[in-house]
This record gives structure tokens, sequence and C-alpha cells, in this order.
């Protein structure tokens, strides 16, 4: 038996279908979207649009960037072109940039290997990093995979990748711990990590 309207529940729905949140939570952000001014609940609606419309890959690193530019990492003529730092999500791009150590470029991956879940390199953003390491621009690549089975299955693979150009392959110091997520790793954390990264 349905307690409230059609179109309250279809909202319930497509809260609870975000990471994290549970039916209770995602009736909770329901009423709080109908207790909204119109307008603000315009704009909010309005925003997700956008966004979903706007916003697509950077062409060169793969991060999130606002049509068909490059993003403002790989704009910045302040940042150290031979060095990229190796994620498997923006996520992990905006948690690594908080830390404020690290002023060299990325490259997102958009996953990390995983046999389990049928994800295999062809599935992820390698060929793209392979091609930017190919050019001889890059001294370091950082390998910044989340320390699980799948995070490490995949930073080895891609260091025996690129080894044979000659790019130094460094990994993450265990300032995170095995585990754990980078999204979630507080800034000294990172800070410690970035700082005691190693050669694999």
């Amino acid at each position: 038996m349905e307690y409230f309207p059609p179109a309250l529940e279809a909202l319930t729905e497509q809260f609870a279908r975000l990471p994290g949140v549970g039916r209770k939570s995602a009736q909770r952000l329901s009423f709080f979207v109908l207790g909204l001014p119109d307008e603000e609940a315009r704009a909010f609606a309005d925003a997700i649009v956008t966004a979903k419309r706007t916003i697509s890959l950077c062409p060169v690193c793969r991060s999130f960037t606002e049509g068909e530019g490059l993003c403002p990492i790989c704009q910045s003529s302040k940042r150290d072109e031979g060095t990229v730092c190796v994620v498997a999500d923006p996520k992990d791009v905006a948690a690594l940039e908080r830390s404020r150590e690290y002023n060299g470029r990325y490259h997102v991956l958009h996953g990390v290997i995983s046999p389990m879940n049928h994800v295999g390199p062809d599935d992820l953003h390698i060929k793209e990093l392979v091609e930017r390491v190919s050019t001889g621009s890059i001294r370091e690549v950082i390998m910044a995979t989340n320390p699980t089975t799948e995070g490490e299955a995949t930073a080895m693979y891609l260091s025996r990748l690129l080894k044979p150009f000659g790019v130094r392959v460094t990994r993450l110091a265990y300032g995170v711990p095995v585990g754990g997520q980078l999204e979630f790793a507080d800034d000294a954390t990172l800070t410690r990590a970035l700082e005691g990264r190693r050669e694999m």
C-alpha cells in the first residue's frame, strides 16, 4: 500500500538510486525538495540537467570538463607537465587536490581492472595513458589507485606496461590504509602518502 502520491514515490525512488542513500534518507530528501520554494526547486533540477548535458571528459586526462575543451588542471601553465598521477575516478582527483601537495597533471582511468566485475584493460582509459607517455614528455607516472586488490592489480599492470618507455613509475606510499578509499582519506594522510611514494 502506498502512503503518498505516485509523484512523491517516484522522486523517492530516484533519490534511493544514489550511492549511500537508503529508503529513509531518500524519503527525507524528497520531503526536503517538496518544501523548497518553486524557484529553488527549479534551480536544483536545472543544475542536474545542465551538468549532465554540458559536462564531458577532458580530451587529455579524461577527468571532467565543461564542453569539449581541456579541464582547468590541463589548461593551467603552473602544473608540472612531466608528472602524471593516475587515479581510478574523478573524485580521486578532488581528494588529492585537497592535499595541496601535488602540482602535476592527472590521468583518470574511470575504474580499475576487476575480472570479477568483468572489467578488463580495454574497458579503462589505459590506451590514452600509454599514448601520453609515448610522447616522451612525461618523466614520472604516480600510481594512485586505491590500495585494494583491484587497485594493486591495476597499478602493477600499468607499471609493466609503462616501464619499456623509460618513465619512472612510482606508487603512493601506504599512508592511505589498505582497503580504504582515497576520497575518505584526510589531508595529512594524503600528504604523507604523496611524500612517501616509492618506485615500483
